[in-house]
């Protein structure tokens, strides 16, 4: 009866094992499907690389610094030629 007891117990752990190997493939495969699911969804998103990103916030960064300093040109012009209208009146 021993014998049979440990043959039965032998089994069920390697029933068991069989069990853990099968569910960690599972867990593998959900994972993988899960990912490319993720990833397809993103894709659909049409989301800009962080490098392009940071890119045209540097271009527009420089073109807001630009813009200021062509403001500030035009509006000394604008007063030196007010100056000179009101001089030659």
């Amino acid at each position: 009866m021993t014998q049979y007891e440990n043959r039965l117990l032998d089994d069920i752990a390697k029933l068991m094992t069989s069990a853990a190997g099968a569910a960690q493939g599972m867990r593998s495969e959900v994972e993988t499907l899960i990912r490319a699911q993720a990833e397809r969804m993103v894709a659909d998103l049409d989301l800009v690389p962080r490098d392009e990103f940071d890119a045209m916030k540097d271009m527009a960064i420089a073109a807001r610094t630009d813009a200021e300093g062509l403001k500030a040109r035009l509006e000394a012009l604008e007063a030196r030629l007010a100056k000179l209208e009101k001089s030659g009146s």
